[in-house]
C-alpha cells in the first residue's frame, strides 16, 4: 500500500491544503483522520469544509457525535473520541451517512475501523518540528488515492 506523505509548514499552509482537498472532494468520499489530540484534525476538518462550500462555523461534534452541514454537497462531521461503543454508532444511523450522497469527515476514525468501508481515505496527521508543521500521510483506497493525488497536483 503506498502511503502519500505532504509536509505542510505552517497554519495557513494546513488552511489552505485543507480548502484544497475539499474543492476536490466528490459524494461518497470518506475522509478518516487520525492523530494525537492537537494534531490539527478539527482545524484540517474546518479548511476542507470551507474549500466544500459550508458556509457554517464548523466545531468538533464530541459530544454529539456527528454535525451535519450543507455545501455544495452534505457534509457529515463525525468525531467520536469520546463513542463509549461502537453500537453507539448503530443509533445514530451511521450507514446512513457512510452510504449517502455527502462527504464524511471522521475524527479519532481508528477508534471505529472496522465500522468504515474500505473505499476511504486515510489521513494521519503528526506534530512535525515547529508548533505548527503537520506532516501529513494519506492512504486507503489505491484509486481514489491516485485520483486525489493528480487532482491535488502532488506528482
Amino acid at each position: 500500500m503506498n502511503v502519500l506523505e505532504i509536509r505542510l509548514n505552517s497554519l495557513e499552509e494546513t488552511e489552505d491544503f485543507g480548502i484544497k482537498i475539499g474543492k476536490v472532494l466528490k459524494r461518497g468520499d470518506i475522509l478518516c483522520l487520525n492523530g494525537d489530540l492537537g494534531a490539527g484534525k478539527t482545524t484540517l476538518t474546518k479548511s476542507i469544509g470551507l474549500g466544500l462550500g459550508v458556509e457554517d462555523y464548523i466545531t468538533s461534534p464530541t459530544f454529539a457525535l456527528i454535525n451535519q452541514y450543507s455545501g455544495r454537497m452534505p457534509v457529515y462531521h463525525f468525531d467520536v473520541y469520546r463513542l463509549e461503543n461502537v453500537e453507539e454508532l448503530y443509533d445514530l444511523g451511521f450507514d446512513e451517512y457512510f452510504f449517502g450522497n455527502g462527504v464524511c469527515i471522521i475524527e479519532w476514525a481508528d477508534k471505529i475501523n472496522r465500522m468504515i468501508p474500505k473505499e476511504k481515505i486515510v489521513i494521519d496527521i503528526e506534530k512535525g518540528n515547529n508548533l505548527e508543521e503537520r506532516i501529513l500521510k494519506f492512504s486507503g483506497d489505491e484509486n481514489r488515492l491516485k485520483e486525489l493525488e493528480k487532482e491535488l497536483k502532488l506528482n
